[in-house]
């Protein structure tokens, strides 16, 4: 009986300190984890309560009422920045079934100028990088690098390839076409454009902004195929230089302008064939138009440039330039037209007569385009090219630094250029556009004038890749 007893009273003895240990361990725990918990001693309470909160003074409250002004009236959530990598390539797989030979000077403004009857090869005419960034809502920096090799890789022309390397000729070396910051509407519907930037002869396409989105080339919309024929012949597409960029209707954007004074001399702040870049500016200026509810657009283009001071043989010498263009846009077709005449003064020097003359350029396209079902469309365009409306078939010609500093201006040489394809278009951004590449050359001489070249073309079965990602 004793010891039944020692053993009830050794367990109930046990199972008590047990239930204590477990009480203490559960009141230590709540305090370790932060619990609210209640503790009898008053120095532990008064270890455990908070400090007594001291009043905010007036100045203290102005000055955080203040800050969450300024934040509140920072935030701009209707705004996003766009900051985005974007570019785009186009290419060929092309077959050259005729060209002149080598050593004729004809088409020195075309892709294929100099490349052999039956070359056969991959190509690309262009591959773009940009980088657009909004700095804020007001400003806007835009980069654009740009590669833009021709065929033409012989020796004779003084280029070459070696150890498979094509930037030895600079065929495949990337430049910088775009560099330059926009101010957005300076004054309503306006916004000043300084750096290297689009002229607005035909390229010039800002969505999003008070420039035109409605000039030649976007309109055309087969850049990837062939030039505008003023940027077949060189006038430029961009330039260094400064810009209002506007629209006289800012809440739909029908009408608008630009202005335009930049140096004459594309991606090179001083031009080694043109050493009065620097000193002379050109001037552009541009009114366009968007009409019955943007079925028709119109375009009127004009430029002016200073080139070469007087000297004792030649005058002072300058060109200029008149475009318009207009284009018709429905459903079942697009129709275009671009006509431009353009003077170069004093630009050559009949050595017959020993008479320095002006020589005027007249130029006309008409292209078309179209739908055929969801994902085919066909395209076709036309261009017509004198160099000279006063050339005198009889006489022998010398081109002046003034105009031949302009592109590879040649006062011989007539052409006709026709293309025509068809572009299949899988899914956006997306282009696979089978066509054919044509150009006449019309020797302005007769055929009794030594130098003569007899009637020739380019004829070329082209297989065409168009590609664009980011925008």
């Amino acid at each position: 009986m004793k010891k039944m007893f020692t053993k009830l009273f050794s367990t109930g003895l046990l199972m008590c300190l047990t239930l204590i240990g477990f009480s203490v361990k559960a009141q230590t725990t709540s305090l370790t984890d932060g619990n609210v918990v209640s503790v009898s001693s008053s120095n532990t309470t008064e270890a455990f309560a908070p400090a007594e909160a001291k009043p905010e003074t007036k100045a203290a409250a102005e000055v955080k009422a203040l800050e969450r002004k300024r934040t509140k009236a920072a935030e701009d959530t209707s705004w996003k920045p766009q900051r985005r990598v974007w570019g785009y390539t186009f290419g060929d797989m092309y077959y050259d079934a005729h060209s002149p030979a080598v050593s004729v000077p004809q088409g020195k403004e075309n892709n294929y100028y100099q490349v052999p009857t039956y070359r056969n090869a991959f190509q690309f005419r262009r591959l773009y990088l940009g980088y657009d960034y909004e700095i804020t809502k007001k400003f806007k920096a835009e980069v654009l690098l740009a590669s833009e090799p021709t065929a033409n890789t012989n020796a004779a022309s003084g280029t070459s390839i070696q150890s498979s390397d094509n930037l030895v000729d600079s065929k495949m070396g990337f430049f910088i076409k775009n560099f330059n910051v926009r101010a957005r509407d300076v004054w309503a519907g306006t916004d000043f454009v300084i750096g290297e930037l689009s002229t607005p002869g035909f390229a010039l396409n800002e969505p999003g902004t008070n420039a035109p989105t409605s000039l030649s080339e976007t309109t055309w919309g087969y850049r990837s195929v062939e030039r505008t024929i003023t940027d077949f012949h060189k006038n430029n597409s961009f330039d260094v230089g400064a810009a209002l960029q506007g629209t006289f209707d800012p809440a739909t954007k029908n009408y608008g302008y630009v202005l335009m004074v930049s140096n004459n001399s594309a991606a090179g702040l001083l031009n080694a064939s043109n050493p009065n870049t620097g000193f002379y500016k050109i001037f552009y200026g541009d009114i366009w138009g968007k009409f019955a509810n943007n079925h028709l657009y119109a375009d009127f283009y004009y430029h002016t440039a200073r080139t070469a001071p007087a000297t004792a043989a030649v005058g002072g010498q300058s060109n200029s330039m008149y475009k318009i263009f207009a284009a018709y846009l429905s459903t079942p077709f697009n129709l275009g037209v671009e006509a431009y005449t353009q003077t170069f003064v004093n630009g050559v020097t009949d050595k017959t007569s020993n008479a320095v003359q002006d020589a005027t350029v007249n130029g006309l396209t008409i292209w078309v385009r179209g739908a055929i079902s969801r994902t085919w469309n066909y395209f076709a365009k036309y261009d017509s090219y004198n160099p000279d409306t006063d050339f005198i078939g009889t006489d022998s010609y010398s081109v002046n630094a003034g105009a031949a500093a302009y592109g590879a201006y040649d006062p011989y040489t007539k052409e006709h250029f026709t293309t025509f394809g068809l572009d299949y278009n899988p899914t956006k951004n997306v282009h696979f556009m089978p066509n054919i590449w044509y150009i006449q050359y019309v020797d302005n001489n007769n055929p009794s004038v030594t130098g003569y070249v007899p009637n020739n073309h380019t004829l070329v079965y082209r297989f065409t890749f168009f590609v664009t990602f980011g925008k």
